[in-house]
């Protein structure tokens, strides 16, 4: 099993969300949760193309962190 970062936004509709280590894969939900679920299906279904368009998957890299500013 790998985990990939997904970054979940705010929307004027719901939320968006992708996944910056898989280009072009993205879904949106009315909730954070429908959100978390369509990203998900997303991904395996996205990953499960390129195998058998005989692509490499990608390696999970990329990490979130939070810093300080002085607002």
């Amino acid at each position: 099993m790998k985990k990939y970062l997904i970054v979940i936004e705010k929307t004027d509709t719901g939320y968006s969300a992708f996944a910056p280590e898989i280009p072009g894969c993205g879904s949106v939900g009315d909730t954070k949760e429908e959100v978390e679920r369509n990203i998900q299906e997303a991904i395996e279904l996205h990953l499960e193309g390129l195998r058998e368009e005989g692509y490499k998957i990608p390696k999970p890299s990329s990490y979130s962190s939070y810093i300080d500013i002085a607002a």
